[in-house]
């Protein structure tokens, strides 16, 4: 496997020191870096990477825009946000928006590369210490009580799983059921619950207290 990566971010020995950890073991490979969001954006369009980096103070546009902009557009660009900002705010609306992982600046390399092969495989990736204040701040938004009322029992079981960042084989092994039955149930939880992927159907799981329920 090799993970092509993107970096943005308008420090140049961050982006050195990032790339000098994730291209260590051969497994992961950078091949392109921004400076600012404008260069991020013309970059991406160039270059495809599997994976981007994504800074959120940086000059131009920041990169909450840059994120907009990448998920209005459709872009098949998975997003990580490595930021210092541990705000629930920040975090809450890079979720809303539609980030496939949030993750500090001040984490280890290992969980850096977690966080990268996570989402590289179709998983969510939030920071362990930022998912309480996550949580408090969505547990306390309005229910979506019609939407989970359309869930059949068993894709409220899968939905749980896919909340607690499992993998579709590991959901099938868990659940006693075919890994293609896992996807199809996936698919349809999607249309009921109005979402597009599997960060915000972890999302709508946690905001409306589901993993409290099961």
């Amino acid at each position: 496997m090799n993970i092509k990566v993107m970096i943005a971010d308008d420090h140049v020995l961050m982006r050195e020191g990032v790339r000098q950890l994730l291209e260590f073991d051969g497994s992961i490979k950078v091949v392109a870096e921004a400076a600012d969001g404008i260069e991020c954006l013309e970059c991406l369009k160039k270059v495809e990477p599997d994976v981007l980096l994504l800074d959120i103070n940086m000059p131009n546009k920041n990169g909450i825009e840059v994120l907009e902009e990448i998920k209005n557009n459709n872009m098949n660009i998975k997003v990580l946000i490595l930021t210092v900002h541990n705000e629930v705010e920040y975090l809450l609306k890079a979720v809303d928006i539609g980030v496939d992982g949030y993750i500090l600046k001040d984490s280890e390399s290992a969980e850096l590369k977690k966080a990268i092969f996570s989402i590289y495989n179709g998983e969510s990736y939030i920071q362990a210490s930022l998912i309480p204040s996550l949580n408090y701040r969505l547990a306390n938004r309005d229910l979506d009580k019609e939407k989970i009322n359309t869930l059949t029992k068993r894709e409220l079981e899968v939905l749980i799983q896919v909340a607690n960042g499992m993998f579709n084989k590991e959901i099938a092994i868990i659940l006693n059921i075919s890994e293609r039955t896992v996807k199809n149930h996936i698919s349809n939880i999607f249309k009921k619950i109005e979402v597009n992927d599997r960060t915000q159907a972890a999302v709508f799981a946690i905001k409306n207290n589901l993993i409290k329920l099961y």
